[in-house]
């Protein structure tokens, strides 16, 4: 199999884009801006640069991964884009507004690594907790929690407890609970990285069909080239500590409706190596 050469695929990328590496496409509204972002940490001894002028713009409706090594920015980023981390400097905007603004809005749902699910309450209760924070008369937190949860294909089990359920299906409800806030924009910082390969195969392909059922706005952190293959409709390459992005890849030669057959296409491989070239352009697999 023949790959494009990284640099010339870049350098036609970047033509059809304009000036920066990030650009998305004019005719979708912007739900994520980001310019020269910077977060610095101060720490006894000297400071740590987590974030280095980032530049990030995300379209509605766009599916966009975040891929680096560790400690590279990745979560950082999306915290963020959540007012859980304040920038050093730069400019972020989230719908046209600061991200403290979209919070209090609660113009997203947030995904973490655990489930992060409280054990005495069942699975019902727990989708239901952030709409009781939040007030919302019973009937309706019910009516949304179940339909979410069917949504995630656990009808049936509202009135488990976690701790009757697999790991794959604990991470199910934490979808289901950010996504009863009925956000625009959903945030996942690598939710499935836990998991075994085949339960994450198979909610990798539950999670794209529920973003097209849905058309929300999704960032993703991964460590997986193919899971961010396989999600994505753009994919950002990050750097190793100070986080920059390096390359910004299109997926649009892969159709937006997936199957997992698709992983063996010619365009899948090429997309993979391009995205495995940024990581070692960027020095991701140095010792």
């Amino acid at each position: 199999m023949t790959f494009p050469n990284p640099q010339d695929v870049r350098e036609a990328t970047a033509a059809r884009q304009g000036s920066g590496p990030a650009i998305s496409p004019a005719a979708s509204p912007v739900v994520v801006e980001a310019r020269k972002l910077s977060l610095v940490y101060p720490t006894a001894d000297k400071p740590v640069t987590a974030l280095s002028e980032v530049d990030l713009t995300i379209a509605r409706g766009d599916f966009v991964s975040l891929i680096g090594p560790s400690g590279c920015g990745k979560t950082t980023l999306l915290r963020v884009i959540a007012d859980l981390e304040r920038p050093t400097s730069g400019h972020i905007a989230i719908e046209g507004m600061t991200p403290e603004q979209a919070r209090l809005k609660r113009l997203y749902g947030y995904v973490f690594q655990a489930p992060a699910l409280y054990p005495w309450r069942t699975v019902e209760r727990n989708v239901m907790l952030p709409l009781e924070i939040m007030g919302l008369p019973k009937a309706e937190r019910r009516q949304r929690a179940r339909e979410q949860l069917e949504r995630v294909g656990l009808s049936g089990f509202e009135r488990k407890f976690p701790w009757q359920l697999s790991g794959g299906m604990q991470q199910r409800v934490s979808i289901a609970r950010a996504l009863a806030l009925q956000p625009d924009l959903l945030l996942m910082d690598e939710p499935f990285g836990a998991l075994d390969e085949i339960t994450r195969d198979h909610l990798n392909l539950h999670l794209t069909q529920l973003w097209r059922a849905t058309g929300k706005t999704c960032v993703f952190v991964t460590h997986s080239i193919a899971e961010a293959v396989f999600l994505s409709t753009r994919i950002v390459v990050m750097s190793p500590r100070p986080g920059r992005i390096l390359d910004v890849i299109d997926c649009d030669s892969l159709p937006r409706e997936r199957t997992l057959d698709i992983r063996e296409s010619p365009e899948f491989a090429a997309i993979a190596h391009r995205v495995r070239e940024g990581l070692k352009e960027g020095h991701s697999y140095d010792d």
